[in-house]
């Protein structure tokens, strides 16, 4: 009893030694940006290498202001493929993957919203956009709320998806909570399989919907998933986290100016979407809409109803005086410097 207790132990032993060994690895873990989007392009800043897709307007018509799309947490640029051949026919479109996401680099530290702010700031300084319709799904209109505040000449208005308001009005999935535990978070990403990934992804749309069948590549979540590194995934839930609960994205946004529609799916698992609203709606001058068939992601769920919201904002803008909102668009179910590499 007392050998097989002994051994026990010894096994406990190694497999606290093999996961802190792991813990160690995947933090110091990162990546070279690596241009994997057709169309991308990588980026290169003084701190960092972003991918960024940059497709001029396609149509006819005198070009509008462009618009710049900011993704989530864990997805990449390819989450707006299906609205940029909406919003490219009259403006130059510009995606660009965060710090740690898609084809960008993957250092080990820097993932502040601030830091992403002040990446995607340089970024468009380099391919010489100002003011833009700046689109952020859920982390990325934190960091569309961040540019506003400190690059105003770049934003001449927001568009939030599905972006958190206010501290603790996020109820993140299991993956996200789980990277936020010491040793535990990095051993559960190493032994992730592909099923829990997409399992993992299920609350960032209405229940019931087909995530694969919405994306050109049915894999789409397990690559964007897999692309990023331990460390890149969990100081971006971090950084979201420490970003709202600093101050508030209505506190923030409310000294810019910055006309801002925020964007709800009334179907929503993470964002309470009617609290989300009633957030926005207290911000002098916004415009909320919420879209009955949609959850956490409108752009891939409803991608035509989306972008007609996207393109009215863009070309009519709002007042900023308080009062009725303008009329909605119908709706539908369902030269550059430094850059290296091309898809």
């Amino acid at each position: 009893m007392r050998r097989g207790l002994r051994i026990a132990v010894g096994l406990l032993i190694v497999l606290i030694a093999l996961a802190i060994v792991n813990a160690i690895v995947l933090d110091k873990q990162r990546r070279p940006a690596e241009a994997n989007a057709p169309g991308g392009e990588i980026l290169g800043l003084p701190s960092v290498d972003l991918q960024v897709i940059d497709q001029p307007a396609t149509g006819p018509e005198a070009e509008g202001e462009p618009i710049v799309l900011l993704h989530a947490l864990g997805a990449s640029s390819r989450w707006w493929d299906e609205m940029v051949p909406i919003l490219n026919e009259n403006h130059r479109v510009i995606r660009i993957d965060l710090i740690g996401h898609g084809g960008s680099e993957k250092p080990t530290s820097g993932y502040e919203i601030t830091t992403q702010a002040g990446a995607i700031a340089l970024a468009l300084n380099e391919l010489e956009v100002q003011g833009a319709t700046v689109v952020g799904h859920s982390l990325g209109g934190m960091v569309a709320t961040s540019l506003a505040e400190t690059a105003s000449q770049l934003v001449d208005r927001v568009v939030l998806i599905a972006t958190p308001a206010e501290p603790g009005s996020a109820d993140l999935p299991f993956g996200a909570r789980v990277s936020q535990v010491p040793v535990l978070g990095e051993a559960f990403w190493r032994v992730r399989l592909d099923a829990f990934v997409k399992k993992g992804y299920d609350k960032s749309f209405a229940p019931g919907f087909d995530a694969e069948s919405a994306f050109e590549d049915p894999d789409r979540l397990v690559e964007d998933n897999r692309a990023m590194t331990f460390r890149s995934f969990a100081d971006s839930v971090e950084a979201g986290d420490d970003f709202v609960d600093e101050q508030s994205i209505i506190t923030r946004l409310g000294p810019t100016g910055v006309p801002v529609l925020a964007i709800e799916g009334a179907e929503d698992q993470i964002v309470d979407p009617e609290a989300g609203a009633a957030s926005f709606e207290g911000l002098l001058g916004a415009r909320v809409e919420t879209l009955e068939d949609a959850g956490h992601s409108p752009n891939v769920e409803l991608p035509e109803e989306t972008a007609a919201l996207v393109l009215e904002f863009a070309e009519a803008g709002v007042s900023t005086d308080v009062g009725p909102p303008p009329a909605k668009p119908p709706r539908t179910k369902g030269g550059k410097k430094q850059i290296q590499g091309k898809n």
